[in-house]
Parts: structure tokens; C-alpha cells; sequence
């Protein structure tokens, strides 16, 4: 579906949620049953975001970007 453009791997770790924030960088937020995690940011690969894609970090620890279908 998406296409590779991260080359930095970021371990997963059980109970966080990660996502791609606003300033281009991997982010780890605690689930609502992960009662002791903090916001972190992780990594050090600053992504640049473009309109109209989508970003993610994949179950094999890369970002990926995948076109809006109505962008």
C-alpha cells in the first residue's frame, strides 16, 4: 500500500502507540492501559511531510507514506 522512505528502523515496544507528529519526527504515546508511559519522541530521522500522503511507521519499524485517495 505505502511506499518506503524512512531508513531509520524504530523498535516497537508493547503499549504505545506511534505515529508521525506535526514536526516530522516518530512519536510514542502510552495506550490507556499503559498507566506509567510518558510522551516521548523517538529517533533522530526528521521526515518531510508532503500534501496529499499519509504517514506511518510500519510493523517492520520504517515510516511509509501512502497517497489520500481524495487529495
Amino acid at each position: 500500500m505505502g511506499r518506503k522512505i524512512g531508513s531509520e528502523k524504530i523498535k516497537r515496544e508493547d503499549g504505545y502507540l506511534y505515529y508521525i507528529g506535526k514536526d516530522g519526527h516518530v512519536w510514542r504515546a502510552p495506550m490507556k492501559h499503559n498507566k506509567r508511559g510518558k510522551k516521548k519522541k523517538i529517533g533522530m530521522e526528521k521526515i518531510q511531510k508532503k500534501k496529499g500522503f499519509m504517514y506511518y511507521l510500519g510493523k517492520d519499524g520504517y515510516v511509509y507514506e501512502a497517497k489520500l485517495k481524495n487529495s
